[in-house]
């Protein structure tokens, strides 16, 4: 019976993203992997510096399967350890490097973490992380300790380097680090592909983020949906302006090698230096959230460089407001949709683009773009079902439902979290949290997370969708919708807007601008003027937005305010 055949050595490896380096450096090992301003790597040269990592960490006394943390921006270091870190059998752990110490402090804590790679800005941040560990665990093991030293990128080293501080405290320098390590050390493939090759945590928001598990096997197959997807050519020059410590980089950390392309490592996100990179590297691609494309269309014209090629840009998280999308295109940038979560190691949604739109108005080409999508490649079953009895909605763009995922793209589970992961995978499906419709076409549009719904008088009102009409106005920058309690309606719309400082506005402006678009009960009844804070990855936190709405009480008894 075929069914009998054994899996045997010549027709089964466990899958793992990390042959994507080794077939890079041997099929071009004279191409350039990574660039970081005047530093350059071929990828031989890169692979052999991987090699050394796994080598080295090995041989200071590390057990496969222990986890090794990372904190540090968009430098070599960080690229490096994405394949050196599972070389050696071991976890990744890339720390968001916007978090404060005691944050800092409960993921090392957490995920037991054996050795600490950091760059030399954050060093301080990580001393002090370290210092509280040991002030509340008493007898801590201090982790092995590694301090890249790699250009700080124009920043003052007096007050941001922590290089000899790093050495004080027993650190070893990066460099030195892997010159203790075998470049042609011998790396095994995963045991099995369901061993873990990374951890992520959650936004570090709430008292307690939860660490996300993530397989070799699903690493591999949410790199190469991600290439199929955006179709990303071999040699492809990648922009990194999207964290490496988020999601892996969505998994182009280990894609981009498996296109032998080039990553461009930017320590600092700015729109004159996205624009110096491009005319500089000839980028082709970059990943980004929201705030990053509304930063390139509304940078000075000094800092922008002329497009002599399309620039191919992937965004995910809230759905970029279409009049976002419509410069973004005049600007000479194609714009790609994706959605997904650090539990899906990333995107695993596509708002794929048929032939058939370009032919559209450049509003309606917009609209259609802003929406999610369908699955991935490599994500098998996605569905918006209902909350309560799990039956899939009508697909009639106004049933309102959860999106829900099933298949390799989803995540083993919570570290040390077994309720948090059971309750995640009821009913055999990952559930999002997220709310949305799906369209006659089988698109998904993402509506709100689901604690993001305002109940205004017994309806519905999606944030999104008055967010949508707030970035419409010429006077607004930024923009976010949050429930703020009502006296007669239970909860009313609140609007925090960012104005652009072209067009004067207030309150009656906006309120008025949003009547002509929305209907009344979506009208927001009261507007905060303000920056409105974001994540490390550009999101714009609505939960600490929430507590500001609900700080400033019922709305029948409190004047209008700013941030």
């Amino acid at each position: 019976m075929a069914s009998a055949l054994p899996k045997v050595a010549a027709n089964y490896i466990p899958l793992t993203p990390l042959g994507f380096v080794e077939r890079a450096a041997f099929v071009h090992p004279t191409r350039a992997s990574v660039i970081y301003g005047d530093v350059r790597y071929t990828w031989a040269e890169t692979y052999a510096r991987c090699r050394r990592m796994a080598s080295a960490l090995l041989r200071r006394g590390l057990a496969r399967g222990d986890i090794v943390s990372v904190v540090a921006p968009n430098v070599p270091c960080i690229y490096e350890a994405h394949f050196g870190v599972p070389m050696a059998g071991m976890v990744l752990n890339a720390i968001n490097i916007r978090l404060d110490a005691r944050m800092v402090a409960f993921f090392l804590e957490h995920s037991r973490s054996t050795a600490l790679i950091v760059d030399e800005e954050f060093f301080g941040l990580v001393d002090e992380a370290l210092s509280i560990l040991a002030s509340k665990l008493g007898s801590f093991q201090m982790p092995l300790l590694v301090v890249a030293e790699e250009g700080l990128g124009g920043l003052d080293r007096r007050s941001h380097g922590g290089f000899a501080a790093a050495l004080r405290r027993g650190a070893i320098e990066y460099e030195a680090f892997l010159a203790e390590g075998d470049p042609g050390f011998e790396w095994a493939y995963p045991a099995d592909e369901w061993d873990s090759i990374s951890l992520g945590y959650t936004s570090g928001t709430t008292s307690s983020p939860k660490g996300v598990l993530l397989s070799h096997r699903g690493a591999y197959v949410s790199a190469l949906s991600n290439l199929l997807v955006w179709e990303v050519p071999i040699g492809a020059v990648y922009l990194w302006t999207l964290p490496l410590f988020h999601c892996n980089g969505w998994c182009y950390s280990w894609g981009i090698a498996a296109q032998a392309g080039t990553n461009v490592c930017l320590r600092q996100v700015t729109a004159a230096g996205i624009y110096d990179a491009i005319r500089k590297h000839g980028v082709t691609h970059f990943c980004g959230a929201p705030v990053v494309l509304n930063m390139l269309i509304n940078s000075p014209e000094s800092e922008r460089a002329p497009m002599s090629h399309t620039c191919h840009v992937m965004t995910a998280g809230a759905a970029p407001p279409a009049v976002v999308l419509s410069k973004m295109e005049e600007q000479g940038f194609r714009v790609t949709h994706t959605y997904g979560l650090t539990e899906t190691f990333g995107p695993s949604t596509i708002c794929a683009w048929k032939p058939e739109w370009d032919s559209l108005p450049a509003d309606e080409r917009a609209r259609l773009n802003s929406r999610q999508g369908v699955r991935y490649v490599g994500l098998e079953a996605l569905d918006v079902v209902d909350m309560k009895t799990m039956v899939p909605v009508p697909a009639d763009g106004s049933s309102l439902g959860e999106v829900v995922m099933r298949g390799n793209m989803v995540m083993k589970g919570y570290l040390n979290n077994p309720k948090a992961t059971d309750e995640s995978f009821q009913g055999g499906w990952y559930h999002s949290g997220d709310i949305a419709v799906k369209h006659p076409d089988g698109y998904i549009e993402i509506k709100d997370r689901a604690k993001d719904i305002i109940i205004s008088g017994g309806e519905n009102i999606s944030s999104l969708e008055v967010e949508s009409i707030l970035y419409r106005h010429p006077g607004i920058l930024e923009a976010s919708v949050v429930a703020r309690p009502d006296e007669r309606w239970g909860e009313s719309p609140c609007a925090f807007v960012t104005p652009n400082d072209k067009t004067p506005i207030t309150e009656a402006d906006v309120i008025q601008f949003c009547r002509k678009e929305l209907p009344h009960y979506m009208v927001p009844r009261s507007v905060v003027f303000g920056p409105l804070p974001k994540t490390a990855t550009g999101k714009i936190q609505k939960h600490v937005l929430r507590t500001k709405a609900k700080a400033l009480g019922s709305l029948s008894k409190t004047p209008r305010s700013r941030l």
